[in-house]
């Protein structure tokens, strides 16, 4: 065992103070690897169910001995270690099976969304270099396309059929197509010809995954994260929640493909032996609250949206379903309104932290104690080892006192290597042993940290400085409005313009009464200088404003007209 040191000074660590009594402020971390807290479950749990998705339901045993044929499979194929593998599935099964068996065959796993159009898969493909892809028939000829460009090997497909009410294909059912497509059933379900190489050993300080960023501040970047920084994050985190060995149901309707399902559902999971429900379709809620009912779901990880969307149900609002298993949920990706917040536990009885993290620190860095204080609009505490500065915007090296609005730098057990074929970036993210994460904070005087805005969505207003957040804020505070995103976008006369995109509830909401209604919290250079009206914000796939299409899509009319 590890332990990992860092500063522990009460003056140093405010946030120390209130932490849960049942959360230590430094842990003890194994120097083993994602699959080794897996098969630790097994040993404990054989017979305990792992997956459950839909109508079909695996035991740890189970997916156990799919995860080493597959793997052993893989190496016939070609698979080497540190060799990347392309996942591009929803949250299904096979997933689960094909993630564990990659890491077992020492490769890495790239999750890719699988709603990717072709033209942003190629760009992924391209930097990350992969030998193999996994991912659904119907992508098939899109994949088969993008291994002109990529040095794939081969294509392995699934269907998500195959997998209801527990039926599975047959080890024959292949996909017709070319010779490098094979289908995944017939690797996980049966053996391929010729001898497999020996598994290799995967330790602590092998490369796990490449997460990549959104690509909404540029070119997409994978960080790499290593089999401790996974392991660090769910330590963390299980401790955090106060989660128990086996008598967790955990509901998995975040994407897995996203660092913070694949830690906070996926890989907790297994290392609490717990029951892990797949949701594909995060938003049929209907089905959401049918899974919560009768698997008796108690942590669910996932974004505001999600809670809102169950606050919001009639039938929850009637008191039709039964919410009283949920113990713990973490918000993430998005601010948190209390009123959320409130209502979500009133209805449910469990509670609900908001939380934050990002790619480059796999998944989470921060959040608010479950039991202790829950401040508005904060993003909680710094997480056991987990060390945090804010610094000036300008040199990144002066320390801002409390209350004063910095970057927020951090170091920590789960922090990344650094990203994969980026020296630049990484010389930019990592100095003097400190992520600088990007994003603009305040710390207050008890180590409570709340986020301001990104440091690159700063927008100046003839040398003024605004930030996008303050201004949504005070836009989804006026009646008629659903949704709102803010950006800058360049401005002859000032350098920048502040522009608003406004989802409306009520469509006689106009652009002058929405600026009128600002004007008691905004100075007037922060106003937006134009509303445009939009039926739909463009999210991630875990909730994020993707404000870089918003004013690419600006650009592009400005220029037609």
């Amino acid at each position: 065992m590890t332990t990992h040191n860092q500063r522990e000074r009460q003056g140093a660590k405010p946030w120390l103070k209130h932490y849960d009594t049942h959360v230590p402020p430094s842990l003890s971390y194994a120097d083993i690897s994602i699959n080794q807290l897996l098969e630790e479950a097994v040993r404990k749990y054989p017979t305990q169910t792992f997956l459950r998705w839909r109508g079909s339901a695996m035991r740890y045993d189970e997916a156990s001995a799919c995860i080493e044929r597959l793997s052993r499979n893989l190496t016939r194929l070609g698979l080497q270690k540190g060799q990347r593998v392309a996942l591009l599935l929803p949250n299904i099964p096979q997933f689960v099976l094909a993630y564990y068996a990659v890491l077992k065959a020492g490769g890495v796993v790239a999750a890719l969304n699988p709603h990717y159009r072709a033209a942003e898969l190629g760009l992924l493909l391209q930097d990350c270099q992969p030998v193999m892809a996994i991912g659904l028939e119907s992508q098939l000829d899109t994949l088969i396309e993008l291994c002109r460009a990529a040095p794939m090997q081969k294509v392995l497909t699934t269907r998500m059929q195959d997998w209801e009410g527990g039926a599975r294909a047959g080890v024959g059912d292949s996909p017709q197509g070319e010779q490098l497509t094979i289908a995944l059933e017939s690797l996980l379900f049966g053996e391929l010809e010729g001898d497999a190489l020996p598994l290799p050993q995967v330790g602590a300080e092998d490369a796990a995954i490449f997460q990549y960023s959104g690509g909404t501040t540029g070119r997409p970047k994978a960080a790499i994260g290593l089999q401790r920084n996974l392991i660090a994050n769910v330590t963390q985190f299980r401790t955090w929640c106060n989660l128990q060995e086996r008598q967790e149901v955990i509901l998995a309707a975040i994407p897995l493909y996203h660092v913070y399902g694949m830690v906070l559902a996926m890989n907790m999971g297994a290392a609490l032996g717990a029951e892990v429900v797949l949701i594909d379709d995060a938003r049929d809620v209907g089905g959401i609250l049918r899974q919560i009912e009768q698997r008796r779901v108690s942590f669910y990880p996932g974004v505001p949206s999600m809670y809102y969307a169950i606050n919001q149900h009639p039938e929850v609002r009637a008191g039709r379903w039964r919410l009283d298993s949920i113990k713990a949920c973490i918000s993430g990706s998005a601010p948190l309104h209390p009123q959320i917040k409130e209502e979500f536990e009133r209805l449910t009885g469990g509670k609900l932290v908001e939380g934050y993290g990002l790619s480059e620190a796999p998944t989470a860095t921060h959040c608010n104690p479950l039991y202790g204080a829950n401040k508005s609009g904060s993003i909680g505490l710094p997480l056991p080892d987990v060390d945090c500065r804010v610094v000036d915007l300008e040199t990144g090296e002066r320390e801002m006192a409390a209350g004063e609005a910095g970057e927020l730098t951090l170091r920590g057990p789960q922090v990344m290597q650094g990203y994969h074929n980026a020296e630049q970036e990484n010389r930019q993210a990592l100095r003097g042993g400190w992520l600088h994460t990007g994003d603009v904070v305040r710390m207050d005087e008890e180590g409570y940290f709340a986020i301001v805005d990104r440091k690159k969505d700063l927008i100046k207003v003839g040398g003024l400085q605004v930030w996008p957040n303050e201004v949504e804020a005070a836009i989804k505070r006026l009646a008629g409005v659903a949704d709102c995103a803010v950006a800058g976008v360049p401005d002859l006369a000032q350098g920048e313009k502040v522009v608003a995109w406004v989802v409306r509830k009520d469509a006689r909401l106009e652009a002058q009464t929405l600026r009128a209604g600002c004007r008691d919290e905004l100075a007037a250079y922060k106003l937006p200088s134009q509303v445009i009206f939009i039926e739909q914000l463009p999210r991630t796939g875990v909730g994020k404003v993707l404000r870089r299409e918003l004013v690419r899509g600006y650009l592009t009319e400005v220029d037609k007209s």
